[in-house]
């Protein structure tokens, strides 16, 4: 039972890495011995599971059948085994997480070691990306998400909310003046996120919409910043992304009564299956450690006391 479930673990690596050298790499295995696994899979079911060509690995239909299975059949042993250790003080096994780039940049990776110190026989795999990941497709326990959320299979537990503000370098402010209000952001220079939806419709608190005509168009936060940093136009990012920047004077706060306060950063588990010991410790760890009034909101908070940049926009 224990070969046939390494087998399953080894067709799922296959898939979710889209190749033999990727799987080997995430087990820790040569690619022939990966190779040989798949192969004595196949044979065992007498069924082709994966079209191989020199360059890409397909999954045919029967194999995209059994990978939906098998990930059931894994994600129910991940269970079983929390459960085994549920009455433990101490959870045991891999946490495997989507999360945003720029968030685990500026947030959560500064902090996961105090979550280990608290969970020493727990590991982290965390994937960091833009994009929304197929959480049960491809093997994910959890997501942290900063979004407006849509209705999904998903369960969402919201942790707090992401607020976002108007900013640019004073060199940029030096040349094109600020803003004295929303609708003439229209008449300015901006650097976008790609990933927005509407793209070149900026919203803000009150429902206020103004249409921008940005010079630069990027999908990463930190991207975005480094550019209005450099004075290229007008940013309207998370707090989080800027609060280091607006500390050291690189970027000023525009039109503070703008800041919206419309995404919720929350993290999303599939509703297939319980929520695991795993789960449920890192929910909690992170409402503790970003719940109700963020810290880098603090930091935003004594800057627009301070901050103002005189002339028309």
């Amino acid at each position: 039972m224990s070969n046939q479930f390494d087998d399953l673990r080894t067709f799922v690596a296959i898939v979710q890495g889209k190749g033999i050298s990727a799987a080997a790499r995430e087990l820790g295995l040569v690619k022939s011995a990966v190779s040989r696994r798949l192969g004595e899979l196949e044979d065992r079911l007498g069924a082709r599971l994966i079209n191989r060509s020199t360059r890409t690995l397909t999954l045919t239909e029967g194999g995209a059948e059994f990978y939906e299975k098998a990930l059931r059949l894994i994600s129910d042993l991940r269970e079983a085994e929390e459960a085994a250790s549920a009455g433990s003080a101490e959870v045991v096994g891999t946490l495997r997480i989507a999360t945003p780039v720029s968030f685990t940049s500026h947030c959560l990776a500064p902090a996961l070691g105090r979550f280990l110190l608290a969970n020493p026989r727990l590991a982290l795999d965390v994937e960091t990306s833009d994009r929304h990941v197929d959480l049960v497709r491809e093997g994910f326990d959890l997501a942290l998400r900063i979004t407006r959320l849509k209705d999904s299979s998903l369960i969402a537990r919201g942790i707090s909310t992401i607020r976002h503000a108007l900013c640019a370098s004073p060199a940029y402010l030096r040349q094109h003046g600020a803003p004295q209000t929303v609708q003439a952001l229209a008449r300015h220079q901006t650097v976008s996120y790609s990933y927005a939806e509407p793209r070149d419709c900026w919203v803000f608190s009150g429902g206020e919409q103004v249409t921008v005509h940005p010079v630069i168009t990027m999908s990463n936060g930190d991207a975005i910043r480094e550019a209005v940093m450099a004075g290229c136009g007008i940013g309207y990012l998370p707090t989080f992304i800027i609060y280091q920047a607006v500390q050291r004077g690189d970027l000023v706060l525009l039109l503070p009564e703008s800041i919206r306060e419309l995404l919720s950063l929350s993290i999303l588990y599939p509703s297939s299956r319980n929520v695991g010991a795993k789960v449920r410790r890192f929910i909690d760890f992170c409402v503790g450690e970003f719940g109700t009034r963020p810290y880098w909101d603090d930091i935003i908070e004594s800057a627009l006391k301070r901050n103002s940049w005189p002339g028309p926009g």
